[in-house]
């Protein structure tokens, strides 16, 4: 019995410095990868920040061409009717769109969202009153008609979008 407490008396003090040193290596291993990790994660951001505001500019700069008035303006209604006019002002903006779908990889799925649904509204805004118009008229009829509706309006989707572009850039990008 003398001899298992004798053993025990100095078996028991390395076993609870053995735990202990475990413990300490461990948690200084795990605090050193979450340190190593933020560091990569840094460096990451501070390297994919420049295309990721390329990309908010891309985007404000596809909002601001699909505007109703600088589509109207930029895409000619001459010798035209509205139906082929119609169909020039949504393929340019199906053709803007196009271009610049690669750019949602850099933004948030939110954001995204923004600029698909502004589009989308502008196409139906489009197409809604092309409806309302005889298809045989000039396409400068459309033009108008499409230049008031969007006058009219508070706030056009484009300017929405691009509204909250800004936001998003400003508190998650830029300190």
């Amino acid at each position: 019995m003398d001899v298992i407490l004798e053993i025990l008396k100095y078996a028991l003090p390395s076993i609870f410095l053995l735990i202990l040193a475990y413990m300490m290596l461990s948690n200084f291993m795990e605090n050193e990868e979450k340190r190593r990790a933020y560091f990569i994660r840094k460096e990451t951001q501070k390297s994919a920040l420049p295309a990721r505001l390329a990309a908010y500019e891309r985007l404000a700069l596809f909002l601001e061409r699909i505007t109703p008035s600088q589509l109207i303006v930029r895409e000619s209604s001459k010798g035209l009717n509205v139906r082929q006019y119609q169909g020039v002002l949504v393929k340019a903006i199906r053709n803007e769109f196009e271009h610049n779908v690669s750019q949602q990889i850099y933004i948030s799925e939110h954001a995204w969202r923004y600029v698909v649904t502004s589009k989308s509204a502008i196409v139906g805004i489009i197409n809604q009153l092309a409806g309302e118009l005889e298809p045989g008229e000039p396409g400068i009829e459309l033009g108008k008609k499409v230049l008031n509706h969007f006058m009219e309006m508070d706030l056009e989707p484009s300017r929405k979008a691009i509204a909250y572009l800004k936001n998003e850039i400003a508190r998650e990008l830029l300190p």
